[in-house]
């Protein structure tokens, strides 16, 4: 037959009637009334198999195993107590790390790789649209644009344009022949894309144009084929790698932007937090494609 486990509320109550030896006290402390502290420990003394306390007149008399077993309840109890307390107290050892989500594509590789080769880091991501350059309640960030003073360069922002290959059909391109495909745009303006095509020394005209929140998103549409988009070399080479993309030029050019990483310092800085800046700031390739 299987015992059913400990009524551990019921356990609580035998302690405190046991205290008071007063059901009325009991009560008033587990604010319950007197009835449910009686009916607990009754179900106590069914789950031992033999009474705890003796009733009288003027309140509670431990019987001779009552009082046997009273101390190493006790003792138990405050044990349990003790290591919940600890467990609730204990800051989360995981490191918070906030990124914007343009940057999914070259992070999220890192953070597996991490992780693996530490099994006892752990991070906490989130990520945002906003390019802020303060931690707030995080322990380290990524942030896009002008590098903050004390940041860690990660890499600087070169663009090219990129495209799912089925759109060339084994075709070569020149840049006057983007202007029969749909410009995606990373973002609500057209800056990215004139910037390039100024570097090139061509005017084009935007017949077709869609446009994006982020850069990830414009990436995940060239790889879908509808079109063709400028984005940081950095962050396609893996795409480019697998052939998911193709750059049909060699030609890219620097935006005077950087993801730059910011972190905790001094006092405030969590274990491991050196540790992920060191492997996030390890040389990025930057060839052109």
């Amino acid at each position: 037959m299987v015992h059913q486990p400990l009524p551990l509320n019921a356990v609580h109550a035998f302690l405190i009637a046991a205290r008071h030896l007063n059901l009325t006290r009991a009560a008033d402390e587990l604010c319950l009334t007197q009835g449910a502290v009686s009916r607990k420990i009754a179900a106590l003394e069914k789950w031992l198999g033999f009474a705890l306390f003796d009733r009288h007149a003027r309140g509670l008399r431990l019987t001779t195993r009552g009082a046997a077993l009273l101390p190493q309840l006790q003792q138990g109890y405050e044990l349990m107590q003790s290591a919940t307390e600890q467990a609730r107290q204990q800051p989360d050892s995981a490191l918070r790390l906030r990124a914007p989500s343009c940057v999914m594509r070259w992070l999220l590789p890192r953070l597996v790789q991490l992780e693996q080769q530490h099994p006892d880091l752990h991070v906490k991501l989130t990520t945002t649209l906003a390019h802020k350059d303060q931690l707030e309640n995080f322990d380290a960030a990524i942030v896009y644009g002008t590098a903050p003073t004390g940041s860690h360069l990660l890499f600087e922002e070169r663009l090219t344009p990129v495209m799912a290959a089925a759109l060339l059909d084994n075709r070569p391109l020149t840049v006057t022949d983007l202007a029969g495909f749909t410009f995606l745009h990373p973002n609500n303006d057209e800056r990215d894309w004139q910037l390039w095509l100024q570097a090139q020394e061509v005017k084009l005209p935007m017949r077709r144009n869609q446009h994006f929140a982020t850069m990830d998103l414009a990436i995940g549409a060239a790889m879908q084929g509808f079109g063709v988009t400028v984005a940081d070399i950095t962050l396609v080479k893996s795409d480019l790698a697998a052939q998911r993309l193709i750059a049909p030029f060699t030609s890219a050019v620097r935006t005077g932007a950087t993801y730059s990483l910011i972190s905790r310092e001094g006092k405030e800085t969590p274990p491991h937090l050196t540790t992920l800046v060191a492997w996030l700031c390890q040389p990025t390739d930057q060839s052109a494609p």
